[in-house]
């Protein structure tokens, strides 16, 4: 059973358990409008001591769904007396059958000092479509903060089911009850397909300037650049920005930070999961799950994803966050670097990547392309990487369209991404931006 924990109420725990005072009140609708309902809806809501049936009536019409709320209504016990308002049950008294009884005010009346457990009585909203309920009160008490988490100030519903009618039998908004039921659309809903809302247009980002206040570690500068702009695609070189701006501007930042944390788990690309998680953990003010080292990320992804005719791989220096392929080593000092002979590197200082060439890179273009909203240039850009010669195509027909800028921070995010993956992979997590 569903167990509510409200805003309105007291949390439990604050002033202990308390002793099963409330009444557990089952409320069926049985009909109304000339109609009768069956399986019955039903509702079980917790009464308090203090609760009137004005509260309880209210209480079920807002559980009931009812909007027209310009109607009488009234209880009727089960020997016979009514609850209702004083001017309704005068006229009621008056020309009833049955013995002489006092009707019971609906606003002052406690339903507790009125009915018992195991008690059955019936409400009827509208006395003119006679919306019928059969309540029935458990025969045990219950202890509210126990069943619900809170105490309620007014008689709250805790479990329910069935379909429940409209008080006066509409189906859609102008139903008059002749018209035929309106065609059903062909699509359904952007709401229901995760489509809404369009996306609106945003200003565009600039990178450069995002980049620039990374490097120069101005917090603001770096909040200011990235608010209220489209950042999904540059979520990696975004990402980088964030550790310095939650020490600099935590209050500001934080709500940045978890929106691209959301954002990186959404997308999923190489990289993401593993920034994301390390996003988390400063948001959490925890260390992160590995060890810390400012690599430039995007020198080793250059280094990645070269040439490998030119290169089969290198080293990474932690200490510094330089990439040096094979080439360089050889010409580096080696005295300068505080290192021996290939075989003597510190396995602590220094780790080995292998150059995977261009392979991932014709995935990006593919990606790239089926990304654009207009279908020209979608269409010339898939033909493009057709066959050899995929690279040179593609860089001219991104050349044509004007998209270099797009296409450099995309391709740019991705390989960033792999490289952030593959420090990962070997226990390195790679913290803000190089200096």
């Amino acid at each position: 059973m569903n167990r509510l924990r409200l805003a309105n109420g007291e949390q439990h725990g604050i002033l202990g358990r308390m002793a099963p005072t409330w009444l557990s009140v089952t409320v069926e609708l049985l009909g109304g409008r000339g109609q009768e309902l069956w399986p019955c809806p039903g509702r079980i809501f917790a009464v308090g001591p203090a609760h009137t049936f004005t509260d309880l009536a209210n209480a079920i019409n807002s559980a009931f769904a009812r909007w027209d709320l310009a109607h009488l209504s009234m209880f009727t016990l089960d020997d016979g007396r009514v609850v209702t308002a004083p001017e309704v049950g005068d006229d009621l008294i008056a020309g009833g059958p049955g013995p002489l009884s006092e009707a019971l005010d609906i606003d002052s009346a406690k339903v507790h000092q009125t009915v018992k457990p195991g008690a059955e009585f019936q409400y009827t909203f509208d006395l003119g479509d006679d919306w019928t309920h059969r309540c029935v009160v458990a025969p045990e008490k219950i202890d509210p903060k126990e069943t619900l988490g809170v105490s309620p100030r007014a008689p709250l519903p805790y479990w329910g089911w069935g379909d429940i009618p409209d008080q006066y039998g509409r189906r859609w908004s102008d139903d008059d009850g002749t018209g035929p039921v309106p065609a059903r659309p062909h699509e359904a809903h952007p709401m229901l397909t995760g489509k809404w809302p369009g996306r609106q247009p945003v200003p565009e980002l600039d990178l450069r300037e995002v980049l620039v206040a990374i490097r120069s570690g101005d917090a603001d500068r770096f909040l200011d650049a990235v608010s209220g702009r489209d950042i999904d695609d540059v979520l990696q070189q975004v990402g980088a920005g964030v550790p310095a701006a939650l020490k600099a501007r935590p209050q500001r930042a934080e709500q940045v930070a978890a929106s691209i944390v959301e954002r990186l788990r959404r997308r999923g690309d190489a990289g993401d999961s593993e920034l994301a998680e390390d996003l988390l953990a400063r948001l959490r003010g925890e260390p992160l799950p590995g060890r810390v080292a400012s690599v430039d990320l995007e020198m080793l992804a250059d280094a990645m994803e070269g040439d490998p005719s030119l290169s089969t791989g290198g080293y990474i220096d932690l200490e510094t966050g330089m990439p040096y392929d094979d080439e360089m080593m050889d010409l580096v000092d080696r005295d300068e670097l505080g290192i021996g002979e290939e075989d003597d590197l510190d396995p602590d200082r220094w780790i080995r990547y292998d150059c995977t060439g261009s392979r991932e890179g014709w995935r990006d273009m593919a990606d790239f392309a089926v990304r654009q909203r207009d279908p020209k240039v979608r269409d010339r850009l898939e033909r493009a990487i057709e066959g050899r010669g995929a690279f040179r195509r593609f860089r001219d027909a991104v050349h044509e369209f004007d998209l270099n800028d797009q296409w450099h921070a995309f391709s740019n995010d991705r390989k960033i991404g792999r490289a952030r993956e593959f420090l990962a992979t070997e226990g390195i997590r790679v913290t803000g931006a190089p200096a």
